[in-house]
């Protein structure tokens, strides 16, 4: 007799903000210390480098539905399976409205992380300085996250904000006490 799976013991963990700010190092910090797998973006954009054809027809709109609808599903099965999930990518106060019905529905949390970079010269100058080698997907630089910025604004809602001038140890900490059962603040 099998049991059918009950919700995560620990939270989905979104982690958004524009390229460039570190939400990729948190995020895969984060999955390893839950124990959970880390769906990216990005890494999933660039697995459909076949269809790129196909992808280059979709309007803005239709592609972006298409990258949340691709990492919602991801994180639905999870849900299913009574597992927790981290997500690393952009969204919008809708998807991350969708995604916490969705995850409320399993009985589990979402909770939001947003990471952004206060100083504009070293969130430039991470955005041009690295090479994240990501098969399939292109490398993103300085008009690419300005263009992004316009078409995801910052988040209103319960989230957790992590600067990037801070070090990634001291950020992490803030994840982990953020995502403690015990805090429940949301800060």
């Amino acid at each position: 007799m099998t049991s059918q799976p009950g919700p995560p013991d620990q939270p989905v963990v979104v982690f958004t903000g524009l390229p460039g700010t570190g939400k990729s190092t948190m995020a895969d910090r984060t999955a390893i210390q839950l124990g959970a797998p880390a769906f990216s973006g990005d890494w999933l954009m660039g697995s459909l480098k076949p269809a790129a054809a196909q992808l280059a027809q979709l309007d803005r709109d239709a592609y972006s539905r298409m990258y949340h609808s691709l990492l919602g599903g991801l994180m639905t099965r999870q849900l299913l399976l009574g597992q927790s999930a981290v997500l690393d990518c952009l969204v919008t106060e809708a998807v991350v409205d969708e995604w916490r019905s969705t995850a409320i529905a399993h009985g589990a949390e979402l909770r939001i992380v947003e990471c952004v970079c206060s100083d504009t010269a070293v969130h430039r100058s991470r955005v041009e300085g690295r090479v994240r080698g990501i098969p399939g997907w292109h490398e993103i630089d300085w008009p690419h996250v300005e263009r992004m910025r316009g078409e995801f604004p910052a988040l209103t809602g319960e989230r957790l904000t992590l600067d990037a001038v801070a070090t990634v140890d001291r950020n992490f900490r803030r994840v982990c006490a953020y995502l403690d059962p015990g805090n429940r603040s949301g800060r």
